[in-house]
């Protein structure tokens, strides 16, 4: 049975996943990594092989095209990915205000060079990835704190929407992965500590 560290180091690698997807298009090479992805009959096993088997149907070019018509486009299609749209129908409203302190508290400043607010999935995602990983160091619950106030409440419904966008085929998967994995985090985090 995998101990804590492993089971740790997994979920930091599918946040981690999960925020460069949601952050830029795939290039050939994280394609062709995605390619190469196992599956197995778990939930999350069963969202790698869809991944798999849409990276392999995709090329770099068709998947920078998706990635802007669901995320920069203006179009009837495109989602918001952000936790103050999902929560308040607004960008920049109360759910990114109260983000920014609990991000602070965590002494984290989001790069300079970064043009989306934190509210964005995959700053949220990049953050798990790090509380995960133990990179970021919080008192113990903290962790679980973070996910319970800040993406439990609308990112399944983001991954949802996603999943289902028309625009989406590549994306799609990435949907599925990100709802699958955001229902056994959770869970996970629904049980006594």
């Amino acid at each position: 049975m995998p101990n804590v560290e492993e089971i740790d180091g997994a979920r930091a690698q599918e946040y981690a996943l999960l925020a460069t997807l949601l952050s830029r298009s795939p290039d050939s090479v994280l394609l062709s990594c995605l390619a190469d992805l196992r599956d197995d009959a778990s939930p999350i096993g069963v969202a790698h092989g869809a991944v798999r088997e849409a990276a392999v149907r995709v090329n770099e070019e068709r998947a920078a095209q998706e990635y802007f018509a669901l995320f920069a486009g203006l179009g009837e299609g495109s989602l918001l990915p952000y936790s103050s749209h999902y929560l308040a129908g607004t960008l920049y409203g109360c759910p990114l205000a109260r983000l920014r302190e609990a991000l602070q508290g965590f002494g984290i400043e989001i790069a300079p060079e970064r043009s989306e607010p934190e509210d964005h999935a995959a700053i949220l995602c990049e953050v798990m990835a790090g509380l995960a990983a133990g990179s970021i160091s919080v008192p113990a619950g903290a962790e679980r704190e973070f996910f319970q106030e800040h993406l439990s409440s609308w990112i399944r419904r983001f991954f949802f929407d996603l999943e289902h966008a028309e625009a989406a085929d590549f994306y799609s998967a990435v949907g599925l992965l990100g709802r699958t994995f955001v229902d056994v985090e959770a869970e996970a985090f629904s049980r006594p500590a």
